[in-house]
């Protein structure tokens, strides 16, 4: 599948720690970035994916699932650690549940929106793959 989980630099201090992002740490310019917050623990987020956009998902706090999708793959992956983000490159079809209670997703977007780049159904999401060579 068209992702990877990133581990941030982090500097460790008795007084805590901080995660770093600079520099060659994503593979891509940063282009845009928002976070999700006060997301209710029955919500979904997400439900799309991207023509050619790359997103890095970060939980500042807390936990959630990522359910991913390729066409023919399907894995979920368990965000909960704010120094490890996961990469979703294009074309992977991403929904976002499971949040705990206080958490944030932070999102770093290689484009700034574009809904051309969205895909919003899953069987539109399908048709694209099959019509992309």
């Amino acid at each position: 599948m068209n992702i990877e989980l990133i581990s941030l630099p982090k500097i460790e201090d008795y007084r805590g720690n901080i995660a770093v992002i600079e520099k060659d740490v994503i593979p891509f310019e940063i282009k845009r970035v928002y976070y999700l917050f006060d997301v209710p623990s029955t919500a979904k987020r997400g439900g799309h994916a991207h023509k050619e956009q790359f997103e890095l998902l970060i939980p500042l706090s807390g936990s959630f699932d990522v359910q991913l999708m390729d066409g023919e793959n399907e894995q979920t992956v368990t965000l909960n650690k704010p120094d490890k983000g996961l990469l979703i490159k294009a074309n992977v079809w991403r929904e976002l549940d499971n949040f705990s209670a206080g958490s944030v997703c932070l999102v770093i977007s290689s484009g700034e929106f574009d809904e051309g780049d969205y895909i919003r159904e899953y069987d539109e999401f399908l048709r694209y793959l099959n019509d992309t060579p």
